[in-house]
């Protein structure tokens, strides 16, 4: 296989995109923070670009990477400190089918922006009350013993690649492996001061609908850049990525409106990203009609189990758990339905719905269930050990301060 330069351009172009999701995540997210906090949130997404970046070309692309197809839980250090990773091209097959087309190197690169957003995802559920220095330790710790992991096992040819479970872009990998990680530090890191009696309201929104632009735009290198190839699987790709934002917006604000009366900015937003994580799995699987139907029901669903923090009583500041744990879920197990050979052959088994009866549904189900508990279980466990030695959570002072100032010497407003 020869280099192509069209695709070259592409996944160039892509690798950009995702990487401006990060800085589009910490303003939707910022703007749903209080006003005193609102540095620490930007500042935790941010460093997530330092850290993370480093720490992949060191070692955690060789551990998601280095052996594809082995069928195995991790990989090995065949790519460690960068070595033998350049621009010329692997004969490397990795999780869409094919060799590659594009430089080595642009791969590595392409998903080191993944690598990167997925911890910083976990921000929003911590919101508030994080100390800044052990979430510095505890997304270095989390990149190499949770996502390299999951990235292998699934992206990689590892063992739940070969059980047959299809993810696209990242709804196991990413959204739910986050998603899980979220649980497990609210459980340990426990609820904001004066939640739920005390109004914590969002201080910026139009902060957040600038996020929400930025997420949606970039989502077209996360989704359709995942062809690996400027293709017609990446063409079908960002219309079903538009369509199931679009849908999902609606879905949501359907059942707000009935629900609670109102049709609200910030449900607008969140619907949006809700279709946006539910269609990663699917976006090159599927096509027609399906990303609708995807989008309106993770809109609605994801609405729903925004409930699920109310009746447990666990403290997910900003609903990352009902957005991107519940979003992802049903985005794999839908793909279990509407999964479609005829718009990738690398769909083998079909869905459910177009009479591939129920085998894809299962390895779904499968890999949903493996990446849930494998990712809360060790994220509780560095969680836990994190909280025991330097301590998760900054001091009830320091909190009340905010962290903008107790974390950064910093304000964002200068009232």
């Amino acid at each position: 296989m020869e280099l192509n330069p069209g695709d070259t351009a592409w996944m160039l172009a892509a690798t950009a995109l995702v990487l401006f999701m990060t800085p589009g995540l910490a303003l939707f997210y910022g703007g749903m923070v209080r006003g005193k906090n609102v540095l620490g949130m930007l500042m935790q997404n941010i460093f997530a670009m330092g850290l993370l970046a480093v720490l992949w070309l060191a070692v955690a692309f060789s551990l998601s990477f280095g052996a594809a197809g082995n069928e195995g839980f991790i990989g090995n250090f065949d790519y460690f400190w960068m070595k033998d990773v350049g621009p010329a091209l692997s004969n490397q097959s990795f999780f869409v089918g094919a060799g590659l087309a594009i430089p080595f190197v642009l791969f590595a690169a392409y998903q080191m922006t993944f690598a990167i957003i997925t911890p910083a995802l976990i921000t929003g559920a911590t919101a508030d009350r994080l100390k800044f220095g052990s979430y510095a330790v505890f997304i270095g710790v989390w990149l190499v013993l949770v996502y390299s992991p999951i990235a292998h096992m699934v992206f990689g040819g590892g063992w739940l690649a070969a059980q047959g479970a299809l993810d696209f872009a990242g709804g196991a990998v990413v959204h739910m492996n986050a998603g899980a990680a979220a649980l497990a530090v609210v459980l340990i890191i426990g609820r904001r001061k004066g939640y739920p009696d005390t109004p914590m309201p969002p201080h910026n929104l139009p902060m957040t609908v600038l996020g929400t632009g930025i997420l949606w735009f970039g989502w077209a290198g996360f989704n359709a850049g995942s062809a690996l190839a400027a293709n017609g699987v990446a063409g079908q790709a960002i219309m079903n990525t538009f369509a199931a934002a679009s849908a999902a917006m609606l879905g949501w604000l359907i059942v707000e409106r009935l629900k609670d009366g109102h049709a609200t900015t910030l449900g607008g937003a969140s619907g949006a990203v809700a279709g946006l994580v539910a269609i990663t799995p699917c976006a090159g699987f599927v096509g027609g009609m399906a990303p609708i139907y995807i989008g309106l029901v993770a809109g609605a669903v994801c609405y729903l189990a925004l409930g699920i923090k109310k009746a447990f009583g666990f403290d997910d500041s900003l609903d990352v758990i009902a957005v991107h744990l519940v979003g992802g879920l049903a985005g794999a197990l839908l793909l279990g339905l509407f999964a479609d050979s005829a718009i990738n052959p690398v769909v083998t088994n079909e869905g459910l719905f177009l009479g591939g009866g129920t085998s894809l549904l299962a390895d779904q189900a499968l890999a949903s269930v493996v990446t849930l508990a494998y990712s809360f279980v060790v994220s509780l466990i560095i969680a836990k050990a994190i909280d025991l030695t330097l301590g998760l959570r900054v001091s009830e002072e320091d909190e009340d301060t905010g962290l903008d100032l107790s974390q950064h010497a910093e304000v964002a407003y200068a009232d």
